[in-house]
C-alpha cells in the first residue's frame, strides 16, 4: 500500500512577498507596459492565477509594488521629526543596490506608459510629499508648504539619482555621513523655517 503524497501547505504571506519581490524587478527593469504576470509568476515560481488571488490584476500588482516601495521609504524614516530626516534621505541616498539606484526609487520615477499605473505612482509620490509636509507643520490647503515638501522630495530623488547614474564626483562617493550637512541644509532652508 502506498502513502498519499504529503499535500504542500500554502504559504500565503510568503507567496504575495515573493511575487512582490518579482514583480518590483520586473517592473524597475522592464517598465510597467513591458511585463507580463506571467513573466512576474515565473520569476516568483509560483501560478500565475495567484496575481489575480492576492493583487486582482496587474495593476493592482503594480499599485502594491509603489506602496511597498514607500512602505520601505516609511520604516526607514521611521518615526522621524523633521529634524532627522535629513540624515534618513542620506541613508535612503547612501543605500544604492547593486544595479546603482534603490528599486523604490525606480519604481517611484520610472514612467510606466500606462496612464492609470502612472496615475497610481503620482497618487503616492503625493501622498508621500504630504506626510513629509506634516512634518513641518502643513495642513490641507497649504499649497506653499506642501510644494516645499515635493521640492524637498525631488532634490531627494535627484541626489539619489546622480550618486548612481552621473558618478559625478564627490556626490557619487559621499558616505551617508557627508551627506547629512548639506541635505540638512536643503531641508532647513526649503521646509524647516515654515515648522
Amino acid at each position: 500500500m502506498t502513502s498519499p503524497a504529503p499535500t504542500r501547505r500554502r504559504d500565503a504571506a510568503r507567496t504575495r512577498r515573493l511575487l512582490l519581490e518579482a514583480a518590483r524587478q520586473r517592473f524597475a527593469d522592464d517598465g510597467y507596459a513591458a511585463t507580463t504576470v506571467r513573466d512576474i509568476a515565473d520569476d516568483a515560481g509560483v501560478n500565475v492565477a495567484l496575481i489575480s488571488r492576492y493583487f486582482q490584476s496587474k495593476e493592482g500588482l503594480f499599485e502594491a509594488c509603489l506602496n511597498s516601495a514607500v512602505d520601505d521609504m516609511r520604516r526607514a524614516a521611521g518615526s522621524a521629526t523633521l529634524a532627522e530626516v535629513p540624515a534618513r534621505i542620506a541613508e535612503q541616498a547612501a543605500g544604492i543596490d547593486s544595479d546603482g539606484v534603490p528599486r523604490q526609487l525606480i519604481l517611484l520615477l520610472r514612467s510606466s506608459g500606462d496612464a492609470r499605473a502612472d496615475e497610481i505612482r503620482v497618487g503616492i509620490l503625493h501622498s508621500y510629499a504630504q506626510n513629509l509636509a506634516a512634518l513641518a507643520g502643513w495642513t490641507e490647503g497649504d499649497d506653499e508648504l506642501l510644494l516645499r515638501a515635493q521640492i524637498t522630495i525631488a532634490a531627494s530623488l535627484g541626489i539619489a539619482m546622480l550618486r548612481s547614474r552621473t558618478r559625478l564626483e564627490p556626490l557619487a562617493s559621499a558616505t551617508e555621513e557627508q551627506l547629512i550637512g548639506p541635505i540638512s541644509d536643503l531641508v532647513e532652508a526649503v521646509l524647516g523655517r515654515h515648522a
